[in-house]
């Protein structure tokens, strides 16, 4: 028994070139011969597998409704969040210095891993079959993606907002930054007319902690 049978059972897919498989789960700190190429290889294939049954599902959607749809499922967060649940982190080699930085449980070290494998899949079957991975892989997903306005991020949701209202966008600052990379933790504040005082968002990066300081806004002003 391979010691990936685990793996290809929750992938519901059996390689034949298990040298692709290793080579997918392996980071450049490691060896030469690592998942670089492969998640490449992935990346575009998922996004192509995404955009294809995203624009078959939702027939009507616009082109901004589709590439948010797509967005929100191909984000990092997203790969990280299905690459945990087959436990890829348990999987990866490692050099010694990542090993003991952390960076098996890191959000970006999943999510290449995952599209590397899906690149390894696509090299080892056909189209056909790596996309119907992709499309079990995403399912709970993709049948949870409901009205436009839901796959909004927080900060259009704002902006939005205070466009239908006449009111000027909202402005953010960063307020600190504390940590070292890739541990750092971004403080940002968000004004907007209606509210009298500086919303406060924290996040991993400058993006995420504007996003949380809109979220935050959003939800004052609905209070």
């Amino acid at each position: 028994m391979s010691k990936y049978s685990r793996l290809e059972e929750s992938i519901n897919y059996q390689f034949d070139d298990y040298t692709l498989l290793e080579r997918s789960l392996t980071h450049r700190s490691f060896s030469k011969d690592n998942n670089e190429r492969l998640e490449f290889l992935g990346d575009s294939f998922l996004n192509h597998t995404i955009a294809s049954v995203v624009f078959s599902r939702f027939t009507s959607a616009s082109e901004g409704d589709l590439s948010r749809m797509r967005s929100s499922l191909v984000r990092k967060e997203t790969l990280a969040f299905i690459g945990r649940g087959l436990d890829l982190g348990s999987y990866i080699k490692f050099g010694e210095g990542e090993k003991k930085s952390g960076a098996r449980n890191r959000d970006s070290v999943i999510a290449d891993a995952l599209e590397a494998l899906l690149g390894a899949i696509l090299l080892d079957a056909s189209f056909d079959i790596a996309a119907q991975v992709i499309v079990d892989l995403f399912k709970t997903r993709l049948d949870d993606l409901g009205e436009a306005d839901a796959l909004k991020d927080p900060k259009t949701l704002l902006q939005e907002k205070l466009q239908h209202f006449g009111d000027p966008p909202p402005d953010y600052i960063v307020l600190s930054v504390s940590g070292k990379s890739p541990n750092e933790t971004f403080e940002v504040a968000c004004f907007a007319k209606g509210i009298d005082h500086a919303v406060i968002g924290r996040g991993s990066s400058k993006r995420k902690a504007e996003q949380i300081a809109a979220k935050n806004a959003l939800e004052e002003m609905e209070t």
